[in-house]
């Protein structure tokens, strides 16, 4: 069990109380001169003793010492600075001090203060590794700093400070030794280096000799320092005895943020100033009264609420008697610069700001004499003096900014005096104009008391300690947050002030899990709910952890911006909480190590943030962007709008994509307010035919968006008709080049129009001084498009006017387009636009133009439909009943006969009066009816045209068309006996009957007829059984494959699984796989299937489903197989049926009933089968599939084919059995 140990340092004695488990004095030692200072070493392991005789002893913490040395040593330490010989100090550069600091003499040192108690101080470093020992010199009677390492070896010795005084503490990051100095004109607190050396400085509120200082205590986390001060002029009995004040640091400045001003009675001045050595902001005081004091501080940003323009984003700092404010919505001052500052007559413990929307900017100060001084903008004839410039004043220019002006003073004294508690007021709250709201300790620890300032009474809240209070400008709301976690709700506008739980959308009372330093209220869903920060990091809304490494948040408008531990400041949309927990591209950023947020510039799309050292950074998060610009362009005000997407670097199609219809409907206002011919362009550019709200900005949730107007049109090309109407009727000229650009920007650029504007303005020179010339649009005609490109499309104009224009332009050798352009000229019109279009590749056109050349020309004209394939459009060219038609068609004929397309050629052979051409066409295609009319009207002989019949016939059995080769043998051939024997090939009973009763060929009844429905009945009967016994063997296979799975699944098999009983069901072959074979094997074959034809394709499909045992899909395969199947068995009911129908008629019943009998019990299986093998669980193991080795782990693999997911159906409507075979 460990003991608390209390060790009591007397004069000459250490003495030891232990506290657990009874209570016992001991002592452990004693020293013949005396001991005067005693200090552990952080790490609780050693403790330095300073004897009366200047002595230091380094003990064990078992009190066994270790080294002993005097203090008082000749020797500068180990660390002595070594000369390099770099001549004389007489000689070396003196910086702005000048020549004369080489001949100055060195200043005397002076004594210790009066009032030093002559006692050393010692001061260990955070890791326990260095001490330093203040101690008067016995030879100059001031004051040294020495440093010595934990086995105590003089390290350093500070240099001859002069007015240096007691107080010593060493920062526990171990970077700084702070001490005060007593200057001629000053109270400085100065920092060492471990080397010795002065390393910076700040001077303390007071004047000499006003105050002495007792202590420098740094926190644990070496963030503030604490001054114990004590009033000097003791007969002054209004001065404050004893004074605490709290200083940090930022930027290289420090800044007094807290004053506590102790009473003037004896029991309220300071006995002990301690730190908390766990809690890093809790401060330990202890009065002579036996009164303890226990301070929770953390950090607090006092910012204005206001959301609108007008409102300047002001952020107030304390420094000591000053209040530096700074409006960022006019300028970025960095610390510690301000805007301006306001001048207190003390020093300043508390700020805040009016929560009044609309004054905002108003703020009052609440310093150490407890007094309000509240401060406000509007119209004063009376300059301020408490009011100065900082960053923006100064001489040659005016300040832009406004500043504010007190108003009035407000004093509060507390009900108990003025001696229980220095820090009378907490959590000071501006609601209304005189209406103020604070807390204050009570009598009792847990007890705190709510002021309403104003003509309300202050209440009692009992026994409750209220640690945070936040207020809702919006709904008007107050919160309390208790010591325990509780939130309180005070209802503080109705007549008689009250508290009540608050509580969440269900009902029930919301209690943080623990404390929170910063709070605030915000709307979400319609409901007033409560943010917390803990000093942990540990971040709620109401009392729900969201997030446990936030840093910072701010709250502004519908949006909650926060600041991790990784390095992110996240914006959160309080209106969408579904989305809240997952982060974007938009919605988060990477920001510098430890960044905070300060404040949000209203109607902006800043957001401030300072850096651990102090500085400021101002980002633009891209969430609040996309906000802000919606805004704008809801408000119509497209150029705020356009210069912040264009100076952020936001896609301009956002302009059109927010609000198509807005934006068509105001058009000209968005071009008189750009006004910009340039940023015109730039919006043209960056044109595409994509709704960027639906992919790079997505809109906000519950926005509506009015459709596009005419939604069959492009996207550019409906905004550039649109914007080139709207400046075609503001300024023609002033908009030239942007009229140009719409052209150029269409999805089918109109180079042409856009070349003729051109010219147009070559044709029409003006003088107004907005006129573009036509040089200058061509210039920038040239700019967009490339050269070559252009110069041809102005040729396709046929204006040479033009061409020689953009010629000129460009790189081209006049030796190379002249004589081409004169050889055109020489043409005559019709074939000169032939030629240019030919030389274009406009062969369309070309062809157009070339049948006017007329038929001299044709020859040419038709060698180029068949080099360019333009045979459709050449036969629009022609009347139908030329020779030029018909030489076109034959021409076209024999291209599609080439591509085997025999009928389409048979087609437009038939059309232009090539009847033979047309019948070997149709032969070739198989159209025996089109080829009997080409044969009527080539008026054939009998004997040529039955020779022909039968060949057409003969090609028709091939491709198994029997009805329709019976047809040509019947009705053409007159062979009734080959049209009969032909129709029973093809299992058409009844129509070979009827050709039997008509042509009365009974005998084909008993010769043919009989003998084939028999031959096709027991054929059915084959087919059937095996097709059933493939069925029950694939699905009991089947059953196998998903238990060997689910068991692989499960990890029932083990690596041998092919040794296990059920190995004979796997093929000797296939149950050996490695699992980096079968993946190679698989994912190789994958990949060429990417690039191989279609055929292979399919065959590598069918190889990928293979129904050999043992392979990994062989599940697949079995259910693709078993579909197969049903479905082949399920399409033999109509051709059964009429079997069955001419068995019967035969009297074949018992062949008949057999037949029926087994299709019947086939499909009855196979129905009864389609649940069990298409079960509801299929998708799930067929997109995961698992194979049936555990040590290959198949890669999962989606099946594409919904047809292997979906059991086949069967067609139930047909009824193809015979009753009278039941």
């Amino acid at each position: 069990m460990e003991v608390a140990t209390l060790w009591v340092l007397r004069t000459c004695q250490i003495r030891s109380l232990y506290c657990i488990p009874f209570l016992q004095l001991e002592c452990v030692g004693s020293v013949d001169s005396g001991l005067t200072t005693m200090s552990w070493s952080p790490d609780q392991e050693l403790v330095l003793l300073v004897t009366g005789q200047q002595t230091l002893i380094m003990m064990t913490k078992d009190f066994e010492p270790i080294t002993e040395s005097h203090i008082h040593q000749d020797d500068f330490g180990e660390g002595k600075f070594i000369g390099l010989g770099w001549g004389k100090k007489e000689t070396q550069f003196h910086g702005s001090e000048g020549k004369q600091a080489a001949h100055r003499k060195q200043m005397e040192v002076l004594l210790a203060s009066p009032w030093d108690d002559g006692r050393p101080r010692v001061t260990w470093r955070g890791d326990g590794q260095f001490v330093a020992v203040g101690a008067i010199c016995l030879e100059t009677g001031a004051r040294k700093v020495r440093v010595w390492s934990r086995e105590l070896v003089l390290q350093s010795t500070s240099e001859p400070v002069s007015g240096l005084e007691q107080a010593l503490a060493w920062k526990p990051s171990g970077s700084l030794i702070a001490s005060t100095q007593e200057k001629p004109n000053k109270h400085d607190i100065v920092f060492f280096e471990k080397n010795g050396l002065l390393h910076g400085e700040f001077t303390l509120s007071f004047q000499k000799g006003q105050v002495k200082v007792n202590e420098l205590l740094w926190n644990s986390d070496s963030t503030v320092l604490a001054v114990w001060l004590e009033d000097l002029q003791n007969k002054n009995l209004t001065s404050y005895l004893s004074v605490v004040q709290l200083w940090t640091t930022g930027n290289y400045h420090w800044y007094l943020k807290q004053s506590l001003h102790f009473g003037s009675s004896k029991r309220s001045q300071l006995a002990l100033l301690l730190w908390d050595s766990e809690i890093p902001y809790r401060l330990h005081v202890l009065c002579r009264g036996w009164r303890y004091l226990c301070y929770d501080w953390h950090w607090s940003t006092d910012r204005s609420t206001g959301e609108e323009s007008c409102h300047s984003a002001s952020v107030a700092v304390i420094d000591g008697d000053k209040v530096l404010v700074t409006a960022f919505q006019h300028a970025m001052v960095p610390p510690p610069m301000c805007t301006f500052q306001l001048q207190l007559p003390q020093a300043v413990n508390q700020v805040m700001f009016h929560n009044d929307p609309w004054t905002s900017r108003d703020l009052a100060i609440f310093d150490a004499d407890n007094r309000i001084s509240v401060y406000r903008y509007g119209e004063c004839t009376v300059q301020d003096s408490s009011v100065k410039l900082g960053a923006l004043g100064g001489s040659g220019f005016k300040a832009a900014v406004e500043t504010p002006h007190l108003v009035k003073t407000y004093r509060y004294s507390g009900p108990w005096g003025s001696d229980v508690n220095p820090l009378k007021l907490r959590l000071l709250t501006w609601l209304q104009d005189d209406t103020f709201l604070a807390v204050s300790q009570g009598k009792l620890v847990s007890q705190s008391i709510l002021h309403h300032l104003n003509v309300a009474p202050s209440w009692d809240l009992g026994f409750i300690r209220v640690i945070s209070l936040c207020y809702s400008p919006k709904t008007k709301t107050v919160a309390l947050e208790l010591a325990d976690g509780q939130i309180l709700k005070y209802l503080w506008e109705i007549p008689h002030p009250a508290l009540e739980p608050w509580r969440n959308s269900s009902g029930s009372a919301v209690r943080f899990p623990t404390p929170c330093v910063q709070t605030a209220l915000v709307t979400i869903d319609r409901e007033d709910a409560i943010l917390g920060l803990s000093d942990r990091c540990r971040f709620f809304i109401n009392d729900i952890e969201v997030a446990s490494n936030i840093t910072s948040f701010v709250t502004y408008d519908e949006f909650l911006l926060v600041t991790t531990h990784s390095h992110t400041c996240q914006c959160l949309s309080l209106k969408d909480t579904s989305e809240s927990g997952i982060p974007n591209s938009e919605s988060l950023r990477k920001v510098e190590r430890g960044s905070r947020v300060v404040t949000v510039i209203p109607q902006d799309t800043k957001l401030v943030l300072q850096m651990p050292r102090g500085n400021l950074e101002t980002i633009h998060h891209r969430v609040l962007v996309l906000a802000q610009i919606r805004k704008w362009l809801d408000r119509l005000m497209f150029r705020e709008a356009f210069e912040c997407m264009r100076k952020l670097r936001i896609n301009l199609n956002l302009l059109y994509d927010h609000n198509p219809k807005v934006f068509l409907e105001n058009v000209e206002t968005f071009i008189k307010q750009i006004d910009s011919v340039n940023y015109i362009n730039l919006f043209f550019t960056e044109l595409k035919d994509e709704d960027f709200t639906k992919t790079m900005y997505p809109s906000p949730v519950g926005s509506t968006v009015q459709p596009v107007l005419c939604p069959t049109q492009k996207k550019v090309d409906l905004v550039c008709d649109a914007m080139r109407a709207a400046m075609e009727k503001i300024n023609p000229h002033k908009y030239c080049l942007s009229i140009l650009t719409s052209y150029v920007k269409k999805s089918t650029p109109e180079l042409e129009v856009a070349l003729q504007k051109v010219h147009e303005l070559r044709e029409t020179a003006s003088l107004d001084t907005e006129t573009v010339s036509a040089e200058a649009a061509l210039k920038y005609l040239l700019f967009l498009v490339d050269v070559n490109e252009l110069y041809d499309h102005s040729l396709g104009t046929y204006d040479f006017d033009l061409v020689i224009m953009v010629a000129e332009k460009s790189q081209k050798d006049p030796k190379e387009y002249l004589p081409f352009l004169n050889a055109l000229r020489k043409m005559e019109t019709n074939y000169q636009r032939y030629t240019i279009d030919k030389h274009l590749k406009r062969y369309k056109k070309a062809l157009y133009h070339l049948s006017k050349c007329g038929s001299e020309h044709f020859s040419e004209f038709l060698n180029l439909v068949k080099d360019q394939n333009l045979y459709n459009e050449a036969l629009h060219l022609y009347p139908t009943n030329t020779q030029e038609y018909k030489d076109i068609s034959i021409a076209y004929g024999e291209h599609l006969n080439q591509k085997h397309l025999y009928e389409q050629a048979g087609l437009i052979f038939a059309r232009c009066g090539a009847c033979e051409r047309a019948l070997d066409a149709f032969l070739s295609s198989g159209s025996w009816q089109q080829a009997l009319c080409m044969v009527s009207q080539l008026d054939y002989a009998p004997n040529k045209f039955a020779s022909l019949v039968k060949s057409m016939a003969g090609k028709l059995i091939e491709q198994r068309r029997h009805a329709e080769a019976a047809v040509l043998l019947e009705q053409y051939t007159q062979d009734y006996e080959e049209a009969v024997l032909q129709l029973l090939d093809g299992a058409l009973w009844e129509e070979a009957l009827r050709l039997i009763y008509k042509y009365s060929r009974q005998d084909i009844l008993e010769t043919n007829f009989r003998p084939a429905i028999l031959e096709a009945q027991k054929n059915h009967l084959v087919f059937l059984n095996s097709q059933q016994t493939t069925f029950a063997c694939y699905k009991k296979r089947l059953l196998v494959v998903r238990e060997l799975k689910d068991q692989a699944r499960h990890g029932l098999l083990d690596d041998e699984v092919a040794r296990c009983p059920e190995s004979d069901l796997l093929s000797e072959t296939g149950s050996v796989m490695m699992a980096s074979d079968a993946s190679s094997k698989y994912s190789h074959s994958n990949s060429r299937i990417s690039v191989c034809s279609s055929k292979n394709r399919r065959k590598a499909e069918r190889k990928r489903h293979s129904l050999k045992e043992g392979s990994p899909l062989e599940d697949i395969a079995l259910m693709e197989a078993l579909g197969d199947i049903v479905r082949v068995t399920d399409a033999l009911k109509g051709e059964v049926h009429s079997l069955l129908k001419e068995l019967v008629l035969f009297g074949y019943d018992a062949q008949a009933r057999e037949l029926q009998q087994v299709l019947e019990e086939a499909l009855q299986l196979m129905e009864r089968s389609l649940p069990e093998i298409w079960n509801l669980d299929l998708k799930l193991t067929s997109v995961n599939p698992v194979s049936v080795f555990p040590s290959y782990q198949q890669p999962a693999i989606v099946v594409c084919d919904p047809e292997l997911l979906t059991p086949p159906k069967l067609n139930k409507s047909l009824q193809w059995k015979l009753s009278l075979l039941q």
